[in-house]
């Protein structure tokens, strides 16, 4: 089998693949005899059907299969051998019927190739790295934030925004007399949360009362008509309670509130693990390195939006194979047709300039992703879903465990990947180009954001 390929443009080009009968023959009769085994004809015996007969009956079918499968396969190989970046999936030029008399086939295909872009990275290149600045403001509500989480639930005196209220509901008839009927809804030992309410009215109406008030409220105004969440709070069936309108009066006979924990060793510990922090001025530190690092996420995804545009706007007069591209979108997408492939195209755009840059930097750089890498990152998510049920010193094993199982999954696996060839790309970028690093304020960098 004879492949090679011929340009027709920068960016364009044929895959020309010559066939002879040597190339086929041994496979057509191979896949033949497997028939034959399988499917007893009329007359004949499984396994006893004559050569002559399987062509007659099968041989244009088993012929066009095997050719087109070798073809395709000849077609990939050459293009890994040979380093061609093709751009999609190579395209049959014609799409033709294999004549059974025929030995000797040609086969072509279209495909499109990457542009040559020159690309080059170095420290003439210039971009901003802005770091947005650990403010007081910020320390104090993370403070708060972790004091809570860590804190004890005790009683209180009067309902405060992260009350518990435990009380008897009674429901109330339009005048806001308790409705005395058969089948009114009572719940002795009732417990609300008002902070998690989606109406803020209705929140409001129990702040600042104490034990032995009553509240007068709307269940359903107050879950939005959740049904599973007024089935929850009023202990009746999921199936009646979307139908649940009327106002209920609670009697609260206790209110739990959050004890904040203080700064000691035992909270020191919870939050960052056993014996890393001993001292207030280690725990200021380690919080600000904390909010610092949350942080970091933001400051990255910008400095990946701005060299996305640079070297895209640095690089834009590129040659793409936009006819062979769009062919190619509309073949592949049940989406695109030739009437909207103009008006997709043009939006698809920027994203494929940036493919065409990305790849360019990755092997001007050479970023490779190791196995290695992937599983550190897959362990560093498995850490931080721990961290949020204040899980902070679980062990290495069941880390790495958790980390294989999210790499496991089909769908997640390969984002992480790619993630990380990401990560590993900008840190590539950082170390290649000028950085010109700028501290701002929050504030600063949200109006930044948003203006672009």
């Amino acid at each position: 089998m004879n492949v090679t390929v011929e340009k027709t443009s920068n960016v364009e080009g044929k895959i020309i693949v010559n066939v002879v009968e040597a190339d086929y023959a041994d496979k057509v009769k191979k896949e033949l005899r497997n028939i034959g085994q399988k499917h007893p004809l009329p007359g004949f015996r499984a396994g006893h059907v004559p050569m002559d007969q399987l062509k007659k009956r099968f041989g244009r079918q088993v012929k066009s299969d095997v050719l087109n499968d070798e073809v395709y396969r000849a077609v990939i190989e050459y293009i890994r051998e040979n380093k061609l970046h093709v751009l999609g999936e190579p395209m049959p030029v014609e799409k033709k019927e294999v004549n059974l008399e025929d030995k000797d086939y040609t086969f072509e295909y279209f495909i499109g190739l990457a542009p040559e872009l020159g690309l080059t990275v170095d420290t003439n290149d210039k971009l901003p790295y802005y770091e947005i600045e650990v403010s007081k403001e910020m320390m104090d509500e993370q403070d708060n934030s972790l004091r809570e989480r860590f804190g004890a639930q005790v009683p209180g005196e009067e309902v405060d925004a992260k009350a518990v209220v435990k009380g008897a509901l009674m429901q109330l008839n339009d005048d806001h007399t308790v409705n005395e009927n058969d089948g009114a809804i009572q719940v002795i030992n009732g417990i609300l949360a008002p902070f998690t309410f989606t109406d803020d009215e209705q929140k409001a109406l129990f702040l600042g009362k104490k034990v032995n008030d009553k509240v007068v409220f709307n269940p359903f105004k107050a879950t939005n008509g959740n049904a599973v969440e007024l089935a929850s709070m009023l202990n009746i069936d999921r199936e009646i309670a979307a139908d649940i309108h009327s106002d209920f009066e609670m009697a609260i006979s206790e209110i739990i509130v959050v004890k904040q924990a203080e700064h000691n060793q035992e909270f020191y510990d919870n939050v960052f693990g056993k014996d890393k922090v001993k001292t207030e001025e280690e725990y200021e530190k380690a919080l600000r390195e904390m909010i610092a690092g949350g942080l970091v996420g933001n400051s990255q995804a910008w400095f990946e939006h701005d060299y996305q545009d640079y070297f895209v706007k640095k690089y834009d007069n590129m040659e793409l194979p936009v006819e062979f591209l769009k062919k190619w979108l509309v073949a592949s997408n049940e989406e695109l047709t030739a009437e909207n492939i103009d008006e997709e195209f043009a939006k698809m755009l920027p994203s494929i300039k940036w493919e065409m840059v990305k790849g360019a930097l990755q092997q001007a750089l050479d970023v490779k992703v190791e196995e290695k890498d992937v599983l550190d990152h897959a362990k560093a998510i498995a850490y931080r879903q721990f961290a949020q049920y204040g899980i902070t010193n679980m062990d290495e094993a069941t880390i790495t465990d958790t980390a294989r199982r999210i790499l496991a999954d089909k769908n997640y696996g390969p984002r992480i990947a790619e993630q990380v060839a990401d990560i590993k790309l900008s840190q590539a970028i950082m170390n290649a180009i000028t950085v010109e690093k700028k501290t701002v304020t929050l504030d600063e960098f949200k109006k930044m954001v948003g203006a672009a």
